[in-house]
């Protein structure tokens, strides 16, 4: 018999992280479109980014059929945070009248990030930001296809403490911090030293 989950969170109620999860006002809108197999994933970072975030939506899927209308909310310019040659490096926000970007953050492993792309191609044609200079990334269970790789919620908070500084957005990662440590003890910390130390 499974245990109950908790209905926000998504995980089992013993082990509820929602007291962690803060509740963030950004100017930045922020849209997550998630890979349909990340859903059930353990780490479902997207969705804690999601919940902490007043100004944030999650959306779930391959084929996004409104997309028109997302990318048209009015009032924010839209962009893809994915890198490419052509991806122009965030900085922080100008001026008052410096328009607020819409954040679209695929999220789902490389492979499936670049075919939730293939399959919208209103999104491959959207211009791309990336990071600048990328903190390394605080996911000690998953070995990085490449160096500067991060989980999406690093990405979306690594996004918007360079948009919006001087405010910081790190509080978002207390339940992703909470997560990794607790599946770290799940493991034994022997176990996780052996496969995942340096």
């Amino acid at each position: 018999m499974s245990r109950p989950r908790c209905e926000r969170c998504l995980r089992p109620q013993d082990h509820c992280l929602c007291p962690l999860i803060p509740n963030l006002d950004s100017r930045t809108r922020v849209v997550l479109l998630q890979h349909t197999s990340e859903q059930s994933h353990a780490l479902n970072t997207a969705r804690f980014a999601a919940l902490g975030l007043v100004n944030a939506q999650l959306r779930v899927g391959e084929v996004f059929e409104d997309l028109p209308e997302l990318l048209a909310t009015p009032g924010y310019r839209p962009v893809l945070l994915f890198p490419g040659d052509e991806a122009e490096v965030l900085g922080t926000y100008g001026a008052e009248d410096d328009q607020a970007l819409l954040l679209i953050v695929p999220d789902g492993t490389w492979r499936k990030a670049r075919k939730l792309l293939y399959l919208n191609p209103l999104l491959e044609a959207l211009p791309r930001v990336t990071l600048g200079q990328v903190a390394p990334s605080r996911y000690r269970l998953r070995k990085a296809p490449e160096p500067g790789a991060l989980s999406t919620i690093e990405a979306v908070v690594q996004a918007l403490n360079v948009l919006e500084a001087p405010a910081s957005f790190n509080e978002l990662l207390r339940p992703f911090e909470a997560l990794i440590e607790g599946q770290i003890a799940a493991m034994g910390r022997e176990t996780f030293e052996r496969n995942h130390g340096e």
